[in-house]
């Protein structure tokens, strides 16, 4: 009984219908509206003159805000997650702390929505061919959940289903999502939020398309059929739909338990990964672009990293893979010419912008080549580089109005860059960068195409 009440307290039902979904956010907004007033009159009778700000962001609005994002789940709380990810000190602590929670902190599907998604897809009788099914998900996210069940032919698998309505209604969840945080003020009116929407929803649809993501795996676990370091799951098309994902059930630790972990381990770990970022982008010009960490596990044991999301994955036109190989060689000398003309073609400078707007995305571009440019190992963990470009893209930003978007690619791309810098922060590794990166081959636009691999750590 009182696990049957856990279970039920971490659960709740996923709002299939946009009536449903757009009441949801009608809530919201009034439940905002009324902490104000109460956060007001509190305010008031301590004799004080509260700023409209203050009232808003105060801790029980930004818990309101977030519990309702991710009872939606969807693209409501993937706005919540690319926020607290993307746009770090912009918003307010109070707000991204608990924002923050949404990449973890998912409520499942209750178990009658669940066999509902199920017998629509499979069809009645399903159970039949499962010697055991864990009803109880073992990961709860934005748009689906995973469970673990065992077929009556000895296959362990990993199951991820996805939650009704959230395909339906990513557009227009966003778009509702954004007016409502833009309207109560619990977003800045500095921040440019637009770009962040749109790669919002182009992200959403290509993770909404379990199909899509299941030919990505199969891509992938070609491509790195010479790379023995890396575990990814197998594709079971039998159970595989366009709302439940069937893989083979694989598992490690999490990357972050890495920060105990050996300096040998880091090391190798975040070497992994870079070496398989340049040859994403220069060999496969095909990019997996979500840098969440749960995304990737590791085996001690065996040192080997397992890759296990592929929703976001992305091709790369070669004439941008050629342009991102410019600008690395580039960065790691010191040469902004050739920085300039690297950034030129990969669609930044488009429009007229003025010479110190210009000096400043190179100055850029340069600290993010930071660890290309040290001959030996870079120390991630005492260098601050994620921070520091961090601080100089809002400065960029904000400061000097800079109000060129990057094209879409090179959004996807940097975004990964700069979650695999935090990781590596996190984690305190030591890499020699510059090495992975000499040992990559690149396919040039006017190269024989024949399929170059890189050597990997």
């Amino acid at each position: 009984m009182n696990e049957s009440d856990k279970k039920q307290n971490n659960s709740s039902a996923v709002p299939g219908g946009r009536l449903s979904r757009l009441a949801k956010l009608g809530s919201l907004a009034t439940g905002v509206a009324g902490g104000m007033l109460a956060e007001g009159a509190r305010q008031l009778a301590k004799g004080n003159r509260p700023k409209a700000s203050e009232m808003l962001l105060t801790p029980g609005n930004a818990k309101r805000v977030a519990e309702q994002l991710s009872q939606l789940r969807g693209a409501a709380m993937k706005v919540g997650q690319l926020m607290s990810m993307d746009t770090g000190d912009v918003l307010p602590p109070e707000l991204t702390e608990i924002l923050g929670r949404l990449r973890s902190d998912a409520k499942s599907m209750p178990l009658s929505q669940l066999a509902k998604v199920l017998d629509d897809n499979w069809g009645k009788g399903w159970n039949l061919k499962f010697k055991q099914f864990s009803f109880e998900p073992v990961a709860a996210a934005s748009i689906g959940q995973v469970h673990s069940a065992h077929t009556k032919d000895g296959r362990h698998l990993a199951l991820k289903v996805q939650y009704p309505g959230v395909r339906e209604s990513i557009d227009s969840d966003v778009d509702n999502v954004a007016t409502l945080l833009r309207i109560s003020g619990l977003i800045p009116k500095s921040l440019e939020y637009k770009p962040l929407l749109e790669d919002a929803k182009q992200q959403l649809h290509c993770e909404a398309d379990y199909e899509q993501e299941a030919r990505w795996i199969k891509q992938y676990r070609e491509l790195l059929a010479d790379a023995p370091e890396f575990i990814l799951p197998e594709v079971y098309d039998d159970f595989t739909t366009p709302n439940v994902l069937a893989m083979s059930f694989v598992t490690g630790s999490p990357i972050e338990a890495l920060e105990q972990g050996t300096q040998e381990d880091r090391d190798r770990a975040i070497s992994l990964l870079l070496a398989l970022l340049f040859r994403e982008i220069f060999e496969f010009r095909l990019i997996q672009t979500d840098p969440n960490f749960a995304n990737y596990q590791y085996d001690s044991e065996t040192k080997k990293l397992i890759l296990l999301d592929f929703g976001a994955t992305r091709e790369y036109p070669a004439a941008i893979a050629d342009a991102y190989y410019q600008m690395m060689q580039a960065g790691s000398v010191g040469d902004r010419d050739a920085m300039q003309d690297a950034a030129e073609k990969i669609g930044f400078f488009k429009a007229e912008i003025k010479a110190e707007q210009r000096e400043a995305v190179i100055d850029l571009f340069q600290q993010a080549c930071e660890p290309l440019s040290v001959d030996g190992v870079y120390d991630f963990g005492s260098s601050k580089l994620a921070q520091r470009i961090k601080d100089a893209g809002m400065a960029l930003s904000m400061e000097q109005e800079y109000w060129h978007t990057p094209p879409a690619d090179a959004l996807f791309l940097h975004r990964k860059l700069g979650g695999l810098y935090l990781l590596a922060a996190r984690i305190k590794a030591r890499v020699n960068v510059r090495e992975l990166f000499l040992a990559t081959q690149h396919h040039s636009v006017g190269g024989t195409g024949e399929n170059i691999t890189a050597r990997m750590p």
